[in-house]
Protein backbone atom coordinates (compact mmCIF):
# COMPACT_ATOMS: atom_id res chain seq x y z
CA UNK A 1 0.00 0.00 0.00
CA UNK A 2 1.23 3.60 -0.64
CA UNK A 3 0.96 6.01 2.71
CA UNK A 4 -0.84 8.22 3.29
CA UNK A 5 -4.26 6.87 2.40
CA UNK A 6 -6.99 9.14 2.29
CA UNK A 7 -10.54 8.25 3.57
CA UNK A 8 -13.01 8.22 1.98
CA UNK A 9 -11.06 6.69 -0.71
CA UNK A 10 -11.34 9.33 -3.97
CA UNK A 11 -13.35 12.32 -1.64
CA UNK A 12 -11.97 15.53 -3.13
CA UNK A 13 -12.27 15.89 0.68
CA UNK A 14 -10.73 13.62 3.13
CA UNK A 15 -12.15 13.27 6.61
CA UNK A 16 -9.20 11.14 7.46
CA UNK A 17 -5.44 9.48 6.87
CA UNK A 18 -3.98 6.10 7.53
CA UNK A 19 -0.29 6.39 8.11
CA UNK A 20 2.52 3.90 7.96
CA UNK A 21 4.96 5.73 10.16
CA UNK A 22 7.19 2.49 11.30
CA UNK A 23 7.50 -1.22 10.12
CA UNK A 24 4.80 -2.08 13.35
CA UNK A 25 3.21 0.88 14.03
CA UNK A 26 0.15 2.41 12.06
CA UNK A 27 -1.84 5.78 12.65
CA UNK A 28 -5.09 6.88 11.88
CA UNK A 29 -5.64 10.82 12.13
CA UNK A 30 -9.43 11.86 12.14
CA UNK A 31 -9.74 15.57 10.45
CA UNK A 32 -13.71 15.59 10.11
CA UNK A 33 -14.25 19.27 10.48
CA UNK A 34 -13.56 20.90 13.19
CA UNK A 35 -14.07 18.34 15.67
CA UNK A 36 -14.18 14.79 14.93
CA UNK A 37 -18.43 14.06 14.68
CA UNK A 38 -19.19 10.59 14.60
CA UNK A 39 -21.84 9.99 12.11
CA UNK A 40 -22.59 7.35 9.58
CA UNK A 41 -19.95 8.69 6.66
CA UNK A 42 -17.34 9.16 9.43
CA UNK A 43 -17.43 5.83 10.79
CA UNK A 44 -18.20 3.60 7.74
CA UNK A 45 -15.87 5.24 5.14
CA UNK A 46 -12.84 6.20 7.38
CA UNK A 47 -13.05 4.86 10.63
CA UNK A 48 -14.17 1.06 9.82
CA UNK A 49 -12.44 1.40 6.32
CA UNK A 50 -9.30 2.13 8.36
CA UNK A 51 -9.26 -0.52 10.19
CA UNK A 52 -9.68 -2.82 7.65
CA UNK A 53 -7.04 -1.38 5.32
CA UNK A 54 -4.66 -1.82 8.63
CA UNK A 55 -5.77 -5.15 8.80
CA UNK A 56 -4.71 -6.47 5.68
CA UNK A 57 -1.70 -4.64 5.74
CA UNK A 58 -0.85 -6.37 9.43
CA UNK A 59 -1.84 -9.24 7.89
CA UNK A 60 0.28 -8.94 4.40
CA UNK A 61 3.26 -8.98 7.00
CA UNK A 62 2.31 -12.06 9.05
CA UNK A 63 4.35 -15.64 9.12
CA UNK A 64 2.02 -17.75 10.33
CA UNK A 65 -0.37 -16.15 12.65
CA UNK A 66 0.63 -12.92 14.05
CA UNK A 67 3.43 -10.21 13.26
CA UNK A 68 4.60 -7.49 15.92
CA UNK A 69 1.65 -4.34 15.30
CA UNK A 70 -0.54 -1.29 17.07
CA UNK A 71 -2.77 1.46 15.91
CA UNK A 72 -2.60 4.65 17.11
CA UNK A 73 -5.57 6.97 16.83
CA UNK A 74 -5.41 10.73 17.03
CA UNK A 75 -7.27 13.71 16.65
CA UNK A 76 -6.71 16.32 13.78
CA UNK A 77 -2.74 16.52 14.30
CA UNK A 78 -2.68 20.41 13.48
CA UNK A 79 -5.13 21.41 16.88
CA UNK A 80 -4.75 20.78 20.01
CA UNK A 81 -8.68 21.53 21.13
CA UNK A 82 -10.16 18.19 19.77
CA UNK A 83 -9.73 14.82 19.88
CA UNK A 84 -13.28 14.28 18.72
CA UNK A 85 -16.84 15.58 20.52
CA UNK A 86 -18.69 12.50 20.16
CA UNK A 87 -21.41 11.40 18.11
CA UNK A 88 -23.49 13.69 15.63
CA UNK A 89 -26.30 13.48 17.96
CA UNK A 90 -28.95 15.54 15.97
CA UNK A 91 -27.72 13.65 12.46
CA UNK A 92 -28.66 10.44 14.13
CA UNK A 93 -31.71 11.24 16.67
CA UNK A 94 -34.36 9.40 13.76
CA UNK A 95 -31.99 6.80 12.30
CA UNK A 96 -33.00 3.41 14.01
CA UNK A 97 -30.21 1.47 12.29
CA UNK A 98 -27.37 3.73 14.05
CA UNK A 99 -26.73 1.67 17.18
CA UNK A 100 -27.73 -1.84 16.40
CA UNK A 101 -25.15 -4.49 15.68
CA UNK A 102 -26.48 -6.26 12.91
CA UNK A 103 -28.34 -5.23 9.60
CA UNK A 104 -31.38 -3.65 10.48
CA UNK A 105 -33.84 -4.18 6.87
CA UNK A 106 -31.02 -3.87 5.02
CA UNK A 107 -29.60 -0.89 5.94
CA UNK A 108 -25.65 -0.64 7.04
CA UNK A 109 -24.51 -0.85 10.75
CA UNK A 110 -22.58 1.97 12.27
CA UNK A 111 -21.46 2.54 16.18
CA UNK A 112 -21.73 -0.60 17.64
CA UNK A 113 -19.69 -1.90 14.60
CA UNK A 114 -16.64 0.37 15.54
CA UNK A 115 -17.19 -0.61 18.96
CA UNK A 116 -17.15 -4.49 18.12
CA UNK A 117 -14.13 -4.38 15.84
CA UNK A 118 -11.94 -2.28 17.96
CA UNK A 119 -12.27 -5.21 20.51
CA UNK A 120 -12.06 -7.82 17.95
CA UNK A 121 -8.96 -6.12 16.42
CA UNK A 122 -6.01 -7.84 16.37
CA UNK A 123 -3.15 -5.53 17.54
CA UNK A 124 -2.92 -3.20 20.42
CA UNK A 125 -4.92 -0.05 20.08
CA UNK A 126 -3.75 3.47 21.64
CA UNK A 127 -5.68 6.33 21.55
CA UNK A 128 -3.81 9.39 21.29
CA UNK A 129 -6.58 11.71 23.07
CA UNK A 130 -5.02 15.72 22.13
CA UNK A 131 -7.83 17.58 23.21
CA UNK A 132 -11.73 17.08 24.68
CA UNK A 133 -13.01 13.55 24.19
CA UNK A 134 -17.09 13.69 24.92
CA UNK A 135 -19.46 11.02 24.82
CA UNK A 136 -19.36 8.43 22.00
CA UNK A 137 -15.90 9.61 21.76
CA UNK A 138 -15.03 8.79 25.16
CA UNK A 139 -16.51 5.12 24.79
CA UNK A 140 -14.37 4.36 21.68
CA UNK A 141 -11.08 5.85 23.54
CA UNK A 142 -11.90 3.20 26.65
CA UNK A 143 -12.22 0.24 23.89
CA UNK A 144 -8.64 1.08 22.88
CA UNK A 145 -6.14 -0.74 24.90
CA UNK A 146 -4.03 2.36 26.70
CA UNK A 147 -4.99 5.86 26.27
CA UNK A 148 -2.24 8.64 26.14
CA UNK A 149 -3.83 12.44 27.02
CA UNK A 150 -2.31 16.21 26.65
CA UNK A 151 -1.65 17.41 30.30
CA UNK A 152 -3.13 20.55 28.90
CA UNK A 153 -6.92 21.84 28.88
CA UNK A 154 -9.11 18.74 27.72
CA UNK A 155 -11.96 16.94 29.09
CA UNK A 156 -13.21 13.44 29.11
CA UNK A 157 -17.35 13.47 29.35
CA UNK A 158 -20.40 11.81 29.56
CA UNK A 159 -22.37 14.26 28.28
CA UNK A 160 -26.05 13.03 27.45
CA UNK A 161 -28.46 13.48 30.92
CA UNK A 162 -27.31 17.07 30.03
CA UNK A 163 -29.16 16.91 26.51
CA UNK A 164 -31.32 14.22 27.27
CA UNK A 165 -30.02 11.50 25.02
CA UNK A 166 -30.70 7.93 26.55
CA UNK A 167 -27.62 5.44 26.61
CA UNK A 168 -27.37 2.82 24.78
CA UNK A 169 -26.39 -0.70 26.14
CA UNK A 170 -23.32 -0.83 24.72
CA UNK A 171 -22.03 2.13 25.90
CA UNK A 172 -22.56 1.63 29.20
CA UNK A 173 -21.48 -2.03 29.22
CA UNK A 174 -18.10 -0.38 27.87
CA UNK A 175 -18.23 2.46 30.72
CA UNK A 176 -18.72 -0.55 33.32
CA UNK A 177 -16.33 -2.51 32.23
CA UNK A 178 -13.34 -0.03 31.88
CA UNK A 179 -14.20 2.49 34.56
CA UNK A 180 -12.55 1.56 38.31
CA UNK A 181 -15.68 1.91 40.11
CA UNK A 182 -19.24 2.49 40.47
CA UNK A 183 -18.84 5.52 41.87
CA UNK A 184 -16.86 6.77 39.06
CA UNK A 185 -19.29 5.17 36.47
CA UNK A 186 -22.29 7.14 38.14
CA UNK A 187 -20.09 10.45 38.00
CA UNK A 188 -19.53 10.29 34.65
CA UNK A 189 -23.18 9.16 33.60
CA UNK A 190 -25.55 10.58 36.00
CA UNK A 191 -23.29 13.91 36.99
CA UNK A 192 -22.06 13.90 33.51
CA UNK A 193 -18.28 15.12 35.42
CA UNK A 194 -15.69 16.95 33.03
CA UNK A 195 -12.91 14.57 34.12
CA UNK A 196 -9.50 16.24 33.56
CA UNK A 197 -6.49 14.85 32.26
CA UNK A 198 -4.76 14.15 36.01
CA UNK A 199 -8.14 13.09 37.41
CA UNK A 200 -8.52 10.51 35.08
CA UNK A 201 -4.50 9.55 34.87
CA UNK A 202 -4.74 9.42 38.43
CA UNK A 203 -7.46 6.65 38.25
CA UNK A 204 -5.53 4.42 35.67
CA UNK A 205 -8.17 5.62 33.02
CA UNK A 206 -5.66 7.86 31.15
CA UNK A 207 -2.19 5.43 31.14
CA UNK A 208 0.60 8.13 29.76
CA UNK A 209 -0.20 11.94 30.15
CA UNK A 210 2.11 14.22 27.87
CA UNK A 211 3.22 17.94 27.52
CA UNK A 212 3.44 19.67 24.46
CA UNK A 213 0.51 19.41 22.88
CA UNK A 214 -0.39 17.10 19.68
CA UNK A 215 2.96 16.90 18.90
CA UNK A 216 4.21 15.80 22.53
CA UNK A 217 0.72 13.36 22.92
CA UNK A 218 1.58 11.77 19.38
CA UNK A 219 5.36 11.03 20.64
CA UNK A 220 4.54 9.58 23.67
CA UNK A 221 1.97 6.94 22.05
CA UNK A 222 4.51 5.94 19.43
CA UNK A 223 6.54 4.91 22.48
CA UNK A 224 4.06 3.32 23.98
CA UNK A 225 2.67 1.53 20.63
CA UNK A 226 6.52 0.20 19.89
CA UNK A 227 6.49 -0.83 23.21
CA UNK A 228 3.16 -3.01 23.06
CA UNK A 229 3.98 -3.91 19.26
CA UNK A 230 5.10 -7.20 19.99
CA UNK A 231 2.24 -8.42 22.03
CA UNK A 232 0.32 -8.92 18.73
CA UNK A 233 2.75 -11.83 17.21
CA UNK A 234 1.20 -14.39 18.51
CA UNK A 235 -2.09 -13.70 16.33
CA UNK A 236 -4.09 -13.65 20.02
CA UNK A 237 -4.39 -10.66 21.11
CA UNK A 238 -7.68 -9.65 19.96
CA UNK A 239 -8.92 -13.27 21.03
CA UNK A 240 -7.89 -12.58 24.00
CA UNK A 241 -9.26 -8.97 24.32
CA UNK A 242 -12.69 -10.15 23.13
CA UNK A 243 -13.00 -12.83 25.27
CA UNK A 244 -12.54 -10.40 28.40
CA UNK A 245 -15.19 -8.02 27.41
CA UNK A 246 -17.43 -10.67 26.27
CA UNK A 247 -20.05 -8.82 28.23
CA UNK A 248 -19.41 -5.31 25.93
CA UNK A 249 -20.05 -7.61 23.18
CA UNK A 250 -23.18 -9.31 24.18
CA UNK A 251 -24.72 -6.19 25.33
CA UNK A 252 -24.27 -4.91 22.07
CA UNK A 253 -25.73 -7.54 20.61
CA UNK A 254 -28.75 -6.94 22.73
CA UNK A 255 -28.90 -3.41 22.00
CA UNK A 256 -32.03 -1.57 20.88
CA UNK A 257 -33.50 1.71 19.78
CA UNK A 258 -34.19 3.53 23.16
CA UNK A 259 -37.39 5.62 23.79
CA UNK A 260 -36.81 9.23 24.03
CA UNK A 261 -37.79 11.31 26.75
CA UNK A 262 -40.34 13.10 25.19
CA UNK A 263 -41.66 9.96 24.13
CA UNK A 264 -41.87 8.14 27.89
CA UNK A 265 -43.69 11.32 29.03
CA UNK A 266 -46.47 11.49 26.67
CA UNK A 267 -46.52 7.45 27.41
CA UNK A 268 -46.49 8.09 31.13
CA UNK A 269 -49.22 11.03 30.99
CA UNK A 270 -51.24 8.30 28.93
CA UNK A 271 -51.50 6.57 31.77
CA UNK A 272 -52.20 8.70 34.44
Amino acid sequence: MSYPIKLPIGSPAPLGSVHHPTPTTWELEMHHGVDNRLNHEFIDKVLLKALDLVEKDWRSSTTEVGAPGALIIVGKKSQQKFFSNGLDYEGTINDFGFFPSFRVCGAPVYMNHILFLNIMFLVPIIAAINGHCFAGAFVLALTCDYRVMTSGRAWCCMNEVEFGAPMPSSMAAVLNYKLPTSKIVRDATLDAHRFTPQELHGLGVVDVLAEGGTDGVLREAHKLAEAKAGRAKTGVYGLMRTDMMKVVVNAAKLDERRIMPADAATLARARL
